[in-house]
């Protein structure tokens, strides 16, 4: 077996990260909201399935599971980079503007750190989103790059 980039020999080996998984009520109302709002991209793939994605290879299933849908927590979002600061201001005044209409139940204020921008919205279904600018030194392919830093540090 070949080892990853910090000697670590892995048990599998998969060939990518493919995907990961959310709930909705309804996909159709869902679906909407993703489109129109978020500007994914989407297609129904089940009777109960739809798979989102915004460029590349990865994707997210959305699971229709009804009343049973699960709320995620804040920490465990989805986030959506923008291109500069102005455009995560611009999505959260549109994100006020049409929190009724498309079923937003809260809307975080816009705050900055270490030259990143971001904003969380929580979707009709109790998803969190995460809106965000990040500083070019702060990319995460970046951070992967340099590698881990000393315990105790973040």
């Amino acid at each position: 077996m070949e080892s990853q980039s910090n000697g670590v020999v892995p048990l599998v080996t998969p060939l990518r990260l493919s995907h990961g998984t959310l709930e909705c009520r309804n996909l159709a109302a869902s679906r909407r909201f993703y489109e129109e709002f978020l500007g994914l991209d989407c297609v129904q793939h089940g009777p109960q399935t739809m798979l989102l994605r915004k460029g590349g290879y990865w994707s997210i299933v959305c699971v229709a599971a009804g009343d049973a849908v699960r709320p995620m927590g804040l920490d465990n979002h989805w986030g959506l980079d923008l291109h500069s600061p102005d455009q995560v201001q611009q999505a959260h005044e549109l994100a006020l503007k049409h929190q009724a209409r498309y079923g937003i139940t809260e809307v975080t204020p816009v705050s900055t750190s270490r030259g990143n921008h971001r904003f969380h919205l929580c979707d009709r279904d109790g998803n969190w989103w995460e809106f965000q600018y990040v500083a070019e030194e702060n990319r995460y392919d970046r951070l992967f790059d340099a590698g881990d830093v000393p315990s105790g540090e973040s």
